[in-house]
């Protein structure tokens, strides 16, 4: 069994467990945080939850209910390594929200106002701006091959047509992503669409789906079904990917606000062909987890 204490944390309602796999001695001395001290155990050292694990601890009523859960661990590229994990148990290649969240972490116990966070996507610079974080997510990928889809197709409009919604935007920004655009947001559709969607035999690594809204050419609102998630309240990666699906559809300015249920972030879309992320991060609790391998210890009856 292992008892392993964890940090739970949000952006913009995006909601995540935060594990420390890292060896207690790699703390840096004199600069951690009290939240950061916390989570380092030798229980923890080298943990990489399995699937059944994850399920458990992201169940809402018997577990602690997450959308991501975090696992930080060792890298030699960056500040350090962050797995991310959905409540299915399949693994992310990015999550713009988390990344805020472990970067203010990583930042207060370094000292530092900047930070490289390194996923399997690839390395995301971060750095504060004021009271928010502003994380580049890197490149938007906008061929086929890298998205990728089944089939060569145009990724600014898709062949198909769902509920009456039609020729969506196709992107990668760390994950695949999928976004329509519709003249009102109903949550009623995304939960119609989003999984159908999110199967469908065009994406073969999955995909997340999102409902878009144009306000002006500075503002947007979405609506989104994240893979292996569900609906959620936000999430950074899709903001970046409907963001550029409007700016590329030459629906907004390069800069845009990004309002989601759980909250707002601002993408501007830069030059270099990488992406900037603007936005709040949130600590909520800290608690430990009973754990065996099929998931949480239950408590004898």
């Amino acid at each position: 069994m292992l008892t392993i204490p964890f940090l739970k944390m949000h952006g913009c309602g995006n909601d995540f467990v935060v594990m420390d796999a890292r060896a207690p001695d790699t703390a840096v001395v004199g600069a951690s945080t009290a939240a950061a001290k916390a989570l380092r155990c030798a229980d923890a050292t080298g943990f990489r939850p399995n699937a059944a694990q994850a399920q458990a601890i992201a169940d809402r009523h018997k577990g602690v209910g997450f959308d991501q859960l975090i696992v930080l661990e060792p890298s030699i590229q960056a500040d350090v390594f962050m797995r991310i994990l959905n409540a299915d148990g399949s693994e992310a290649g990015a999550c713009g929200n988390a990344t805020r969240c472990i970067a203010d972490l990583i930042m207060r116990e370094r000292g530092r106002d900047d930070v490289t966070i390194q996923t399997i996507s690839g390395l995301l610079p971060a750095r504060r701006n004021g009271a928010e974080i502003r994380v580049n997510m890197g490149p938007v990928n906008t061929d086929w091959q890298t998205i990728p889809l089944a089939g060569e197709a145009d990724p600014d409009a898709l062949p198909l047509t769902i509920e009456g919604l039609s020729q969506p935007v196709a992107t990668n920004v760390g994950n695949p992503h999928c976004s329509f655009f519709v003249d009102d947001l109903s949550e009623a559709l995304r939960d119609l669409v989003g999984p159908e969607i999110e199967h469908h035999p065009l994406f073969p690594e999955r995909t997340n789906v999102q409902l878009i809204k144009v306000w002006d050419r500075e503002t947007i609102q979405i609506l989104i079904w994240e893979r292996g998630v569900g609906p959620t309240l936000a999430s950074g990666s899709s903001s970046c990917a409907t963001a550029t699906a409007a700016m590329r559809r030459g629906l907004t300015e390069r800069s845009v606000r990004v309002m989601m249920p759980g909250g707002t972030v601002r993408i501007d879309w830069l030059d270099d062909g990488t992406v900037d992320m603007t936005g709040p991060y949130s600590y909520v609790f800290q608690a430990t987890l009973m754990l065996d391998d099929h998931g949480l210890v239950e408590t004898p009856r």
